[in-house]
């Protein structure tokens, strides 16, 4: 089932990005985390830029995925030796591994069609790293916000997908979110609004 934004989506992303308060318990690895990830800002860069994707959309997928590695596919965190095994697989379709981490992460990105993206306001932004993970909480469990994106902040209490299809009402996702990342870069100064709008 296919999520299209509109404005009432736009406005949620909006204000529970506006709403969001990071946990006192994770405040020190949401730190951790955005400090390390701006520290390879320059690597993003090099796969962004010339896609027109914001550095920090691809740090947060990356934190996501395979926890700041860059010995492993943005696709999924599959190890970079060979092609993709978990969904997508199969991936990069062309080349012969070991892959670099860039040649991995160019094709992750054009793979999901990001670089034809012209929106990268903040709720547009919130929208495609939801939809890099799937739509499957709001769509299947709306009574959840993905952990995806607010774990670790007021907004997610528990509920997770602990496989392909399996969903646990009481297990707990221990990562912190992709906007609750997001949230404290931009509280920091790292990133700012104005950067989210222009994708600079």
């Amino acid at each position: 089932m296919s999520v299209v934004m509109n404005d009432a989506l736009r406005a949620e992303y909006q204000n529970l990005f506006d709403t969001c308060r990071i946990g006192s318990d994770r405040q020190d690895d949401v730190d951790r985390l955005a400090a390390s990830l701006v520290k390879h800002r320059s690597r993003y860069e090099a796969v962004g830029t010339p896609l027109s994707i914001p550095w920090f959309f691809i740090a947060v997928i990356h934190n996501m995925e395979s926890s700041q590695r860059f010995d492993q596919h943005l696709h999924n965190g599959d190890p970079l030796t060979a092609r993709t095994v978990h969904v997508p697989a199969g991936r990069p379709v062309s080349g012969d591994p070991p892959f670099t981490w860039e040649t991995s992460a160019a094709d992750a990105l054009t793979g999901e069609k990001l670089d034809q993206v012209t929106d990268w306001t903040l709720p547009a932004l919130l929208y495609q790293i939801e939809k890099y993970n799937g739509f499957g909480y709001r769509t299947r469990h709306p009574e959840v916000l993905s952990p995806y994106l607010w774990s670790g902040s007021q907004h997610y209490t528990s509920g997770k997908f602990v496989a392909d299809g399996k969903f646990d009402p009481d297990a707990v996702s221990k990562q912190s979110g992709a906007a609750v990342i997001l949230r404290r870069m931009v509280d920091q100064g790292l990133v700012s609004l104005v950067q989210a709008a222009s994708a600079t």
